[in-house]
């Protein structure tokens, strides 16, 4: 049994002094030891071995990124076999991100098919959660760091083979809420077990509205969520303006009501903190989820990367497209994005919920995000500056050192 000491962040709150247990790929026991009855739950289950001293860190649950392209120099998007991708998957691991899903860029439909089929056997295998399509079904005008050409109209039989190929590991798909088509794709998408992800979007008011509701109706018949989510809120779509009102307005009102769950890339490069903070008090924190969008830089140098057909530049730890200027995916792990965002005024156990339980909920996983009794034993110990100190997936400690040096090629540059 493994025993961890520290204070322990649950669904409910943060306790002081707690105690998680593991038993094999599980959590047995999650016991407040200022508590009476906790102490002496946790002694019991113990058998008589001492408990360990507290040393005044942090035990969260093991992380959840809905949203990332890669990191450690490599790209899902570019990754030609699983040794590449599982390189960006160890990456995220080892600074405490347990459950990831794997994000790709539009592309060529060919490669769409190549990729999808790639990381559906991850998923298999069980390291990624699943598959996360941005594009090619987006907006040219807010295409940000989508590469405008390989942009298409909506194609619910593109939609319906790569769902085929995914063989149901496609958690969301990223569709533009101007395209009528998309409605289609939508009800596609939901039928084959994944979420709409309403984003990359020059859409009105109206046309945002319209959408939410389809997509709202659609998921009420059930699905692997009862939400449809939003891709990077603020992110490639057009700005809330007093008189030319966009999206966003719509998409907070929906997660405000419960029908949607906006993404927040909270690194501090895509959102001021602040912003992130007024998004988690107008919505709560079951209404929006903590991402990175992370690319190949995340955990690297500055230099020269791909995204897809795209080339970035890293400069400042911040990635732009080399020949455009748009910011192109972030360099941050999702525990930073934690620390970020509770650096900006989000308390503790709200950031932690919105980087765990709450995108373990778009997945419609029970098993992983929180720490409780009969989860997987995913567990990240930080210190008290939410720094990673040690990570254990199902139960099996994950190595915090990078195990090999990654490449220093023309897409990784060290």
């Amino acid at each position: 049994m493994t025993v961890l000491r520290g204070r322990v962040v649950t669904p409910t709150g943060v306790l002081d002094d707690g105690v998680v247990l593991l038993e094999g790929d599980r959590i047995a026991l999650v016991a407040d030891l200022t508590d009476a009855a906790g102490r002496a739950a946790a002694e019991a289950a113990l058998a008589g071995a001492a408990l360990p001293d507290p040393d005044g860190g942090l035990v969260l649950p093991g992380l959840v990124d809905v949203h990332c392209h890669g990191g450690g120099g490599a790209s899902f998007p570019d990754a030609t076999d699983a040794d590449e991708a599982l390189r960006a998957v160890a990456e995220h691991r080892r600074h405490g991100t347990t459950t990831l899903v794997a994000s790709l860029v539009t592309a060529a439909p060919h490669t769409l098919r190549e990729r999808v089929a790639m990381l559906a056997d991850l998923a298999d295998a069980g390291e990624i959660a699943g598959i996360h399509l941005e594009g090619p079904f987006l907006s040219t005008v807010r295409c940000g760091a989508q590469d405008p050409a390989l942009i298409v109209p909506p194609d619910p039989e593109l939609t319906e083979e790569l769902l085929a190929l995914a063989r149901g590991h496609l958690v969301t798909m990223t569709l533009a809420p101007e395209h009528d088509g998309n409605l289609d794709v939508a009800a596609r998408l939901v039928a084959g077990g994944a979420l709409p992800s309403w984003g990359h979007t020059d859409a009105g008011p109206e046309q945002t509205r319209s959408a939410l509701e389809a997509s709202a109706a659609l998921l009420a018949g059930g699905g692997r969520s009862a939400r449809a989510t939003v891709t990077h809120l603020f992110n490639g779509m057009h700005p809330w303006h007093h008189r030319e009102p966009g999206p966003v307005g719509e998409l907070l009102a929906a997660a405000r009501r419960g029908s949607a769950v906006v993404e927040l890339i909270g690194d501090g490069t895509h959102l001021h903190p602040a912003v992130v903070r007024e998004v988690h008090e107008l919505v709560g924190r079951d209404g929006a989820v903590l991402v990175t969008d992370a690319m190949a830089a995340a955990g690297m140098a500055d230099g020269s990367y791909r995204l897809g057909s795209q080339d970035v530049t890293v400069a400042g730890g911040v990635a732009r497209l080399t020949d455009g200027g748009a910011i192109a995916g972030g360099t941050a792990h999702l525990l930073d994005v934690v620390r970020t965002t509770v650096a900006g005024g989000v308390p503790l156990a709200d950031a932690v919920h919105m980087a765990s339980a709450g995108p373990a909920a778009v997945l419609g996983a029970d098993d992983v995000g929180a720490l409780e009794a009969g989860r997987r034993a995913d567990v990240l110990v930080t210190d008290t500056h939410l720094r990673p100190v040690r990570v254990l997936r199902g139960g099996v400690e994950v190595p915090l050192q990078q195990t090999q040096a990654p490449p220093t090629d023309e897409r990784a540059a060290t």
